[in-house]
Order: structure tokens, then sequence, then C-alpha cells
């Protein structure tokens, strides 16, 4: 399959490649942020605290949902890479095929769901009640783009895998514009509240789906990539479940994990809700490597296991890792010396500030070590090693994250609980060297290829 924008991982300098292969992830994740970062500033300067708190607290409801169905995406785009490192056009077209037929099956039902059970699980977060009904509207909305969502991070999953990461970045330069336009146009303009940023964000969720789907029909025509699910193979059903239902299914637990810490945070009280969701969008500026480095760490490694280069994932699957997490460190550091005009931006009340500037501190200053942690996961991921990977994930959230954060809570200061992250960060870390060093199934694959 030639394509000019497709980069090869199996052959040419390692990191070059990788790099070559981030950048646009990179842009493209700077203008997800965007999305955020303009919603906020948009409802912290035109609607208030409680609206900002009811942004900042709704997010993660709509995670649970979605991130089962965004593994999906995952296990895609390893199978995909897998293909084109073993030149299987074949199994491609059937894969991209049943993806389309995963968007539709998934995203009617969820923004369904999602829209009858908000109310009940912001309750159960603990959402305050002035609040409440902000949070309701503004989760509701963001549900009925649950079909959008998914199809974007489904065909984003298969680009990657193709090895083409620029595409998606076009996609997300019109579909910010319009989200920027239609921001000032409902809330500023029409003073909307919430619900007009809420949306914005879901056009423009469904403008990058319906471009990403013209770009892939154009550009790949081999894989005869259809607007409706008219096909659907088992076969690759069965090794897209095999493959991206655990991942899924690990991801919404860990998404359920951070409903239980925003209810902690919740308890809070509002002032410190909405400190915690400003600091999030400048913490998230630092986490655009780590996804970025990650996505290419996937590619990289499915594509040279397809194609069977063990020695060339040998000489990668130490040095992205590493990478990865050098530029995370470094990038956490400089966003810490500015972060007070960055916060400034957003918000004006003291407290407020008091409670993200501590946040922010913490976390940068301990992020670099999620970023290898992730790196190694998405390596192994990438050659279809996923149970131990699915483990440590949910051991790191549930064992370590959310019962240190609870004990912070109970025992000293509830304003302190973003120290449960640095804890958990370095856990995750240590148990995927640990199965580097002495796991003997990775040591077969990266030896000899069984």
């Amino acid at each position: 399959m030639a394509n000019s924008k497709k980069i090869d991982m199996t052959t040419g300098s390692i990191m070059k490649n990788v790099l070559l292969f981030a950048v646009p992830i990179v842009i493209g994740n700077v203008l997800q942020q965007l999305y955020t970062t303009v919603d906020t500033w948009v409802v912290g300067n035109y609607c208030g605290n409680t609206s900002l708190a009811a942004v900042g607290t709704s997010s993660q409801p709509v995670e649970v949902l979605l991130c089962i169905f965004l593994g999906i995406g995952t296990g895609v785009s390893i199978l995909i890479s897998q293909y084109i490192g073993a030149l299987d056009i074949d199994s491609l077209k059937k894969t991209s095929d049943t993806a389309v037929f995963f968007v539709y099956a998934c995203g009617i039902p969820i923004a369904i769901i999602g829209v009858i059970v908000t109310p009940g699980m912001l309750k159960w977060m603990h959402v305050p009640e002035d609040t409440m009904s902000a949070a309701v509207l503004y989760t509701r909305i963001i549900f009925l783009g649950a079909l959008g969502n998914i199809g974007y991070n489904m065909n984003a999953g298969i680009l990657r895998g193709l090895g083409d990461s620029k595409a998606s970045l076009w996609f997300l330069v019109v579909s910010c514009v319009m989200n920027i336009i239609l921001d000032f146009t409902f809330v500023a303009y029409f003073q909307m509240d919430v619900g007009g940023v809420a949306l914005a964000t879901t056009l423009a969720m469904y403008m990058s789906w319906l471009i990403s789907i013209c770009y892939i029909r154009k550009k790949f025509p081999e894989l005869e990539f259809h607007f409706l699910p008219l096909k659907m193979d088992k076969k690759e059903l069965k090794n897209i479940i095999a493959l991206g239902l655990p991942i899924g299914l690990n991801n919404s637990l860990y998404s359920f994990g951070h409903v239980a810490m925003q209810a902690l945070i919740n308890q809070q009280g509002t002032t410190f809700m909405a400190g915690m969701s400003v600091s999030q969008r400048v913490t998230g500026m630092t986490n655009i490597a780590i996804t970025a480095l990650s996505s290419a760490a996937t590619t990289f490694s499915g594509q040279n296991y397809g194609a069977k280069n063990f020695d060339r994932l040998r000489k990668g699957y130490i040095k992205i890792p590493l990478v990865s997490g050098i530029i995370t460190l470094s990038a956490g550091l400089l966003v810490i010396s500015f972060r007070m005009p960055i916060l400034r931006f957003f918000v004006k009340d003291e407290l407020i500030l008091m409670y993200a500037s501590r946040n922010v501190k913490v976390l940068l200053l301990s992020q670099w070590l999620y970023a290898i942690f992730n790196g190694i996961i998405c390596i192994v991921n990438g050659v279809g090693l996923i149970r131990y990977s699915t483990m440590v994930n949910i051991l790191m959230l549930w064992a370590v994250r959310i019962p240190s954060a609870y004990l912070i809570d109970a025992y000293y200061d509830g304003t302190y609980i973003m120290l449960c992250y640095p804890i958990s960060f370095c856990f995750g870390m240590l148990m995927m060297i640990s199965y580097y060093i002495f796991s003997k199934h990775w040591k077969e694959i990266i030896h000899t290829g069984l």
C-alpha cells in the first residue's frame, strides 16, 4: 500500500520515524487541548465559577461509557499496524469494514444510555446542588455526540495503524476552528451557558468524524471504506474483541476510578472543584507528548512485530519510553515556571488559583514516571500482549491511587489528595520495568520471535 504520507516504522532511524509520527499527533493534541482551554476560558469569563465547576466534573462520567469503545479503536489500530507490517491487504479491508460496524453498534446505544444515566451518575459523584443542573445539561449534550466521538477516534486509530498520523491533525484544525466559533456564538452571543459549550464541542466532533471518513475513502481506496456499516467479518470481529475489549474494559475501569476520584474532589466543595478543573487544562499540556509518543510506540511495535523484525523491536523498546519520559519532564518543568500567568488566564479568584497551582506542581513533577510507564505498556500492547499491562493499570488505580487518596483525605487534608498521583505513577512504572526484566514471554518475543 504505497502512500507518501505513510511512515514505515520497519526501516530507517527508529527515533526519527517515531518523532516524525508523533509530531502531528502532538499538534493535534494541542488542538484538542485548545478545545477544552477555550471551553474553560469562555465559561470562566462569561458564565461563572459554578458553571466552571460543572464543566470540570462532567467529563468523567462520559469517559466511563466511551472508554471501553475507544479501547476497541486501539485494538483496531494494533491489528492494522500488524497487517501493514505483514503486507496483508485483505485483512486490512476486513478489519476496516468491521471497525465501521463497531462505530454504529456502539455509538448510538451509548448516546441513549448516557442521556438516561447522567443524573444518577452525577448524584453518585456528590456533585453539589448548586452545580447539578448545569452538570446534567452539559453531560447529556456531550453524550449525544458519542457517535461522532467514537467514529472519529476509530478512524484516527485506523490511520495511525496505517502509519498516517498527519491526517488527523487537519481534521482537528477544522473542528477546532469550528468549536471556537460556536463557543463564542452560543455562549457569548446567545448566552446559552454550559449548554452552548457542550453543543459546540459535540458539533465539532461530528465534523471531525465526517471529514475523516472522506479522507480515508480518497487516500486509501484499497480499503474500500464505507460511510455506513455494510460489511462485517466474524474472524476480524473476534480479533478486534480479543485485543480491544481488554484495553477498553481497562480504560473504562480506569475512567470509573476517575469518577471515584472526582467524587472525592467534589466533597471538598465548589471552589476546590473549580481549582482542579482549571489545573487539568494546564497539566493536560504536558500529557500531549505522552499520548503522541505512546501512539507512535504502539505503531512501531505492531508494524515491526507484523514484519517479524525483532532485532529492530529490541532496539526501540527501551529507547522510546525513555525519550517520552525526558520530554515530559522537560515540558513539566517549563510549565511549572509559568504556571501562575497561565492559570490567571482562566480565573482570577485567589483561592481557586492556590488550589490549581498546588495540583499543577505535584502532577508535573511526577508525570514523567507515567510517561515511561505508558510507553512500555504501548510497546507491549503493540505485539498483542495485553493481559499483564491491563492488570497493572487496574492495580495502579484501584489498589494504589484511590486508596491512597482516601487515606490522605481521611488522615491528613483532602485538598492534598493529588499526592496520590506520584505514588501510583511510581508503582506503575516499576511494575512495567519489572515485566521487561523478568517476563519469559516478553524475552521470547524480543529474542526469538515466538
